[in-house]
């Protein structure tokens, strides 16, 4: 089990760099900026489960599942704020930032599909 959240850790990084690297030459620099900053939420949300879960478990000598549980809940108006600024402040359109937010979930259905496939 371990080694499939690094695995999934790891490919929410290499899909961030590399989706902010195409919307740079494909979209320009600031819908790159709005990508990457979607892709550091998805990352910083995918942690958060996963500590929240560790910590459920009692796997985790870290902050209790309450001190998780409330940053998971707070992540909401911590993204809100975030589109808010990233629309209103930088002008960047809210599209690459939710298209950047997918990444841990791209992460995920990889890490699924290589599974499956070194499964059998």
């Amino acid at each position: 089990m371990q080694a499939n959240l690094v695995r999934i850790r790891s490919l929410t990084l290499i899909l961030g760099v590399a989706g902010t690297v195409a919307v740079l030459l494909i979209r320009g620099p600031r819908e790159a900026a709005g990508f990457l900053a979607g892709a550091a939420f998805s990352l910083i949300s995918l942690r958060s489960w996963i500590r929240l879960t560790e910590a459920a478990a009692g796997r985790s000598s870290t902050p209790s599942a309450r001190t998780y549980g409330l940053f998971l809940a707070l992540r909401y108006v911590f993204l809100a704020v975030g589109l808010y600024v990233i629309v209103r402040v930088l002008g960047i359109t809210p599209v690459a930032t939710i298209v950047g937010l997918l990444v841990s979930f791209a992460a995920v259905i990889l890490g699924l599909l290589y599974e499956s496939v070194i499964s059998k």
